[in-house]
């Protein structure tokens, strides 16, 4: 199979929808970190609902977009592509309008906001992932979705350094955040809906035969389990770092917020040019490498907190470079070979059953991850280092 092994902007950006889907990105991620980081600071402050309701609320809602996902696959292997990105932008504008319209203690409109954003939150990786794979293929394919990643995680957190400045207004302010993110979302849905990208099942099902790859869509069950665990490394940075850097080392939250804006320059800046160069290899053999990276990171978290108060701060986001290198490998190459797996007239209900394990495991790892640590550093970062190498080598296999 023919690599790629230099960065060519343009084809990249041909082969990820254009320059309107390109937009559209852009301005459905900016929307995104807009509200997503403080959506339970406006069920708290604006709404005046509890922590634990408002937590509850938030947590119905994945779970809920997670169950919307099999409908989804299906949709999409009936060829739906742009038209699905738009409806999973369209679905958080009635989340927006119903969380703007719900008044102060009722915790119902809230968890049906919640509802219809977890639902569009949850269904834009797959539908998007469709919409590159029909457009694009082989490795051009693989750096059309890391630029994707790239380009969200730019906008992400633009939007959410954006939020970050207009906290001060107070409920007014979050308020406002809000309706921006609903108008944001309907602006983006309107652009990448007039890409019209639509892929035709017979067609799909016509060339699967010709090649041999007509048969139903592969189990996946190694790979799937696998990314599960290795999900948790996206929560690492958000979530693990700032428990661990604030509760056990006792150090300042400056550390935490340095680390969260390194990952996300990391991020955006990485993510393309290391999957192009790592295209000259196999995709299951580079998501192996990904799952030793992370387990090295955990492992290097381990012996960072070690060192107690003092350099252990700084330890710390050293290491963190290393975690992030690992999740740049992983993204650039998971969704990628799912996509390279699967016949066409099936890659929907694939991509929809992959999401549905990255949704959980995102899901679950900020109450296993937060279960762990009081048991001390051992547990935690000895545990997350045994499952990731236990999972890297079952996609080894």
């Amino acid at each position: 199979m023919a690599t790629t092994t230099r960065i060519r902007p343009r084809a990249v950006l041909r082969a990820s929808g254009g320059p309107r889907y390109a937009v559209a990105l852009a301005v459905d991620a900016l929307g995104t970190g807009l509200l997503r980081p403080f959506l339970l600071l406006y069920g708290m402050t604006v709404l005046r609902l509890s922590a634990p309701v408002t937590g509850t609320a938030m947590t119905a809602g994945v779970v809920a977009g997670l169950a919307c996902m099999p409908a989804l696959g299906s949709w999409l292997d009936r060829g739906a592509r742009s038209t699905a990105v738009a409806a999973s932008m369209l679905v958080r504008v009635l989340g927006v309008a119903l969380l703007l319209a719900t008044p102060t203690g009722n915790v119902w409109l809230f968890a049906a906001a919640a509802l219809f954003l977890g639902i569009g939150n949850q269904a834009w990786p797959a539908a998007h992932a469709a919409l590159v794979a029909t457009v694009a293929h082989g490795r051009e394919r693989d750096a059309a979705l890391a630029g994707g990643r790239a380009l969200r995680n730019a906008g992400l957190g633009a939007g959410a350094l954006l939020a970050t400045a207009c906290l001060a207004g107070g409920t007014t302010a979050l308020q406002a955040l809000a309706a921006v993110t609903g108008l944001a979302y309907l602006t983006a849905a309107a652009l990448a809906w007039s890409v019209r990208v639509h892929a035709h099942p017979a067609v799909a099902a016509a060339t699967d035969a010709r090649d041999g790859a007509d048969g139903p869509a592969p189990r996946m069950r190694a790979l799937l389990a696998a990314n599960v665990i290795y999900v948790f490394c996206l929560n690492v940075p958000e979530i693990a770092l700032p428990l661990v850097l604030v509760t056990q080392l006792h150090a300042s939250s400056v550390w935490s917020g340095a680390v969260y804006v390194a990952n996300t320059v990391l991020v955006v800046t990485l993510q393309v040019p290391v999957t192009v160069l790592l295209s000259r290899f196999p995709r299951r053999s580079v998501l192996a490498v990904a799952g030793v990276v992370l387990t090295a990171s955990y492992l290097g978290f381990l012996a960072a907190t070690s060192l107690g108060h003092g350099w252990g701060a700084p330890a710390v986001a050293a290491v963190s470079v290393v975690c992030t290198l690992g999740e740049v490998v992983y993204a650039g190459s998971a969704t990628a070979l799912v996509t390279a797996l699967v016949p066409a007239h099936v890659l929907g209900r694939a991509l929809a059953r992959f999401q549905l394990s990255t949704g959980f495991g995102l899901a679950a790892s900020p109450a296993v991850i937060t279960a762990l640590a009081p048991h001390g550093p051992a547990v935690l970062w000895g545990g997350l280092a045994a499952a990731t190498l236990l999972s890297a080598s079952a996609v080894a296999r």
